[in-house]
């Protein structure tokens, strides 16, 4: 089974890649999504311990923990302590289930694949990029996203030129929709032959 790594900077692309990769059938881990599941779960009681009054009603008040940790390198490395084991484990139960079904091809969408060392776990690596001011423009179009916020972001990320210097492929898509499919096409059809 080979393992694809799929990352990208924030507003590059890589949800709309992951989704046409699922259409395609191919089995994606989401960490983002399993991030989200383990603040309405397993994580909850452990970060609150760790950041008193971020848990709200048995769910992680992502605000609250934002205001906690961003832009606090030390309050940061405590909750990815506490969070990337925790993701690991959705990843390896993840694989054991692709495995038993036989997939022959599987991604790990994973945000911050080079900068937590899981590119180790890969196979091969798929970035999804695009121009700078389009990756601008789609962020500070999110809700409750400012400039400031971006740039924190930003500043935690490997930046997008060494990204695509590391990967097997890559996907600009800030070429539109039609030509992001094709691309992601090919990917599968190098590395599952179809």
């Amino acid at each position: 089974m080979i393992k694809l790594g799929l990352t990208g900077s924030i507003g590059m692309g890589k949800s709309a890649t992951a989704a046409m990769l699922r259409a395609a059938g191919i089995p994606v881990h989401d960490s983002d999504a399993a991030v989200h599941r383990l603040y309405a779960g397993a994580a909850a009681p452990l970060i609150e311990a760790a950041f008193p009054g971020t848990v709200k009603d048995g769910v992680v008040d992502r605000v609250a923990l934002g205001a906690a940790v961003l832009n606090n390198d030390a309050a940061m490395k405590k909750l990815e302590a506490i969070v990337h084991p925790l993701v690991t484990e959705t990843t390896i139960d993840f694989l054991a289930q692709a495995e038993k079904a036989s997939h022959r091809l599987v991604v790990l969408d994973v945000p911050l694949l080079f900068e937590v060392g899981r590119d180790r776990d890969c196979d091969a690596i798929l970035v999804v990029s695009a121009d700078p001011a389009v990756q601008r423009e789609r962020v500070l179009a999110r809700p409750g996203m400012t400039p400031e916020k971006f740039q924190a972001i930003v500043a935690r990320q490997i930046p997008d030129s060494e990204k695509r210097r590391r990967a097997h492929f890559v996907i600009d898509t800030g070429r539109g929709f039609e030509a992001a499919r094709r691309a992601v096409k090919d990917v599968i059809r190098t590395l599952a032959g179809r």
